[in-house]
């Protein structure tokens, strides 16, 4: 069936009821990738999935919304199923953060640090990343599966980051939308709904998803604001929904 997204969480800084933090599970064929594992993700994921049927993580920054269900996943494959060598790809600040709760998590978790502009591949997928404009060191990902369908997930960022950076033509973007009004985002290094939308349409996306809300937003004003900037209907991430490309 080609490529797909399932949400494991959209919940931006910490979960809402029944919406963990933010996650995302990408498959293709027999390639499966978590990319970022937030609270109450793992237990999302495995609804979609049996735990050593991962074939990697990536993780695109260190806040811990967006990695902390690592450590859970470190205990159940190393004391559960003894799994060995997954692949984990994520800034050297991640790894240090994982290593103080998990200690060594070798040889589970076959870490590689990530910079900007790294690209390498998981199975039958290739990653590109590109650091976005926040806080700290934050990669925003592309996906191009063996079929040529692509995705891009902005990770966390100002809106002074393109997603242009990552390609244009992109099959489905998945956007942050941490406001829904510009007036709510300020100076704050988040997208508004709007600024998600004109980001998509500049970059030419084909299809628009938004995801890491406050857990207390309107999402009606996030559809809104974000399909008039972009200039289509968009799509509301919600958790465990799967999206095909």
């Amino acid at each position: 069936m080609g490529m797909s997204l399932t949400v494991l969480g959209c919940s931006g800084s910490y979960p809402a009821v029944d919406c963990p933090c933010s996650g995302y599970l990408v498959q293709y064929e027999d390639t499966a990738v978590a990319i970022d594992l937030g609270p109450g993700c793992l237990a999302n994921l495995q609804r979609h999935l049996e735990l050593p049927q991962l074939s990697g993580v990536v993780l695109s920054h260190a806040h811990s919304d967006h990695w902390v269900d690592l450590s859970g996943l470190h205990v159940a494959l190393k004391y559960r199923h003894g799994r060995e060598e997954l692949p984990v790809h994520g800034t050297a600040d991640n790894r240090r953060m994982a290593a103080l709760i998990t200690g060594s998590f070798e040889p589970t978790f076959r870490w590689t640090d990530t910079g900007d502009g790294d690209s390498f591949t998981i199975g039958d997928l290739r990653f590109t990343l590109a650091r976005t404009d926040h806080y700290i060191e934050t990669h925003a990902v592309r996906v191009d599966a063996p079929d040529g369908r692509s995705l891009a997930y902005s990770a966390d960022t100002g809106p002074d980051w393109s997603l242009r950076s990552l390609g244009t033509g992109i099959d489905l973007a998945l956007l942050e939308s941490t406001y829904g009004t510009d007036e709510e985002r300020g100076d704050i290094l988040h997208l508004s709904a709007s600024d998600a939308g004109a980001m998509a349409r500049d970059a030419a996306a084909h299809r628009l998803i938004l995801t890491h809300f406050w857990p207390d937003s309107d999402l009606g004003v996030h559809a809104r604001n974000g399909a008039d900037a972009y200039g289509a209907p968009v799509t509301i991430a919600s958790p465990n929904e799967r999206y095909f490309l």
